[in-house]
């Protein structure tokens, strides 16, 4: 590792106490939280430093910045996980690329990606993004519309789905945030009841991630703690 890239050893290790102190404190076995590093914006040299530590999962927001890394990395066994909103029309190069979606919020999307992954003879592991922000800027399933979307996913065998995705509020209020997280729970709790296999929530990002955990996130998903502050944007 670098010079310059020696600094991700010691933020991982802070990033991994921080989320096993924050279990603690919720009363949970800290192996039931994974991390998911967020490497969106930081470049392969980097994120080929961070496999050194052992992480082989990063979280992307955009699709051409998986196919940019995928290539340039393509010997590092890396999984690729787009968390932001996709179009329909970037289906394929998640189908060909990635190892999971966690931001499924429709059906025609849900159409797109089976039909891509047919072709591709693949299975993702895909995971429902929820609205439970009242923000504009966030995307998400409608929390009602939840029961009958995961019923219909049922059609589409080369989508596994394995749990629910929300962002919550941003907001200086610790339980309107937290509000956001008991709902994604609670829904989730709902849709067990009903036949449906969903382990995980992700949910929890740099800014937030304790409360999360307290509310029972399985994984969070960390970015400006491990990798530093991108230009112009916010703690995630």
């Amino acid at each position: 590792m670098s010079a310059d890239t020696a600094y991700l050893a010691e933020n991982w290790a802070q990033t991994r106490r921080r989320v096993d102190d924050a279990c603690r404190a919720a009363g949970r076995d800290p192996a039931a939280v994974d991390i998911l590093p967020v490497s969106k914006t930081f470049g392969a040299d980097v994120i080929r430093a961070a496999t050194a530590l052992g992480l082989h999962r990063f979280g992307e927001n955009k699709v051409q910045e998986i196919r940019g890394k995928s290539a340039a990395l393509a010997d590092a066994g890396i999984g690729w996980v787009m968390i932001g909103h996709l179009q329909t029309n970037k289906a394929k190069d998640v189908a060909r690329l990635a190892s999971e979606l966690q931001s499924l919020d429709r059906i025609e999307l849900a159409a797109a990606l089976h039909r891509q992954l047919q072709q591709a003879g693949r299975t993702i592991d895909v995971l429902v993004q929820v609205k439970t922000s009242p923000e504009p800027s966030k995307y998400g399933l409608a929390p009602g519309q939840l029961p009958a979307f995961l019923d219909a996913l049922r059609a589409y065998d080369s989508l596994c789905v394995r749990g629910l995705m929300t962002l919550a509020v941003h907001s200086g209020e610790p339980a309107e945030v937290r509000g956001c997280f008991r709902q994604l729970r609670e829904l989730r709790d709902q849709a067990i009841s009903q036949g449906h296999d969903l382990p995980r929530l992700s949910m929890g990002m740099s800014g937030d991630f304790p409360l999360a955990i307290a509310e029972g996130a399985t994984e969070v998903r960390i970015g400006t703690a491990i990798f530093g502050r991108r230009a112009g944007q916010g703690v995630n």
